[in-house]
């Protein structure tokens, strides 16, 4: 099982580490920073030894991530990999305002079910099942949401079992939520956001989070 230094780093762009096995177009690797599609959130992009990354998904608690056929790697080659910052960047901002428009939403809006979400490094959604309108609550939901964000809290991310590992991540005197995505160290790394509401089929409502500015990465 590959080490997951995502997790104890999430800010960490590069790392050289070992290819653990290798099964033709697929490779599995000793420790990895490079994130894996799961929770919604999309998969980094980078290279492994200079090969694209095809696709990264999760095989049970391992990682497996598919290059070009033609990329020649073997077991125990030493390979230097290297994420799209910027990309991860965006992607641990949207997915952290997902997350507290979520819990701000569960709390201000009586009978709401998250039935789906989807972090890209364009925008995130969210999508209930609601039978009403959701756009009445919108600009209340947002003013805390952005109220959050710019408090500039710490954000804590830990194991809260670490032999199956499930991770949460925290706000102190907010809310703790179960969560192995990639996780900001503060909330004013977010920045400004807006939600927009969506209309996706009757008893259904999405919410789009998109950033509203660029920060330094």
């Amino acid at each position: 099982m590959s080490g997951k230094l995502f997790w104890t780093d999430p800010y960490q762009t590069t790392l050289t580490t070992t290819v653990a096995r290798v099964d033709g177009q697929q490779l599995w690797l000793q420790d990895t920073i490079f994130y894996a599609f799961s929770g919604g959130q999309e998969s980094d992009a980078g290279t492994i030894a200079g090969w694209p990354v095809v696709q990264a998904e999760t095989q049970a608690a391992d990682i497996v991530y598919t290059l070009p056929p033609e990329h020649g790697l073997s077991a125990g080659d030493t390979v230097k990999v290297q994420i799209d910052w910027p990309r991860r960047y965006r992607l641990m901002r949207l997915h952290f305002a997902a997350e507290l428009t979520l819990e701000t939403i569960y709390r201000d809006v009586a009978g709401v079910e998250k039935i789906g979400a989807h972090i890209a490094a364009d925008k995130a959604r969210i999508d209930f099942a609601l039978a009403e309108p959701i756009t009445p609550h919108l600009p209340a939901i947002s003013a805390k949401v952005q109220g959050l964000i710019d408090a500039d809290s710490e954000i804590v991310s830990a194991f809260s079992d670490l032999e199956a590992e499930r991770r949460y991540w925290e706000v102190p005197g907010y809310c703790r939520v179960p969560c192995g995505g990639t996780h900001l160290r503060r909330t004013g790394e977010v920045g400004r956001i807006a939600l927009k509401r969506k209309n996706i089929g009757k008893g259904k409502e999405r919410v789009e989070i998109t950033l509203l500015e660029d920060v330094p990465c």
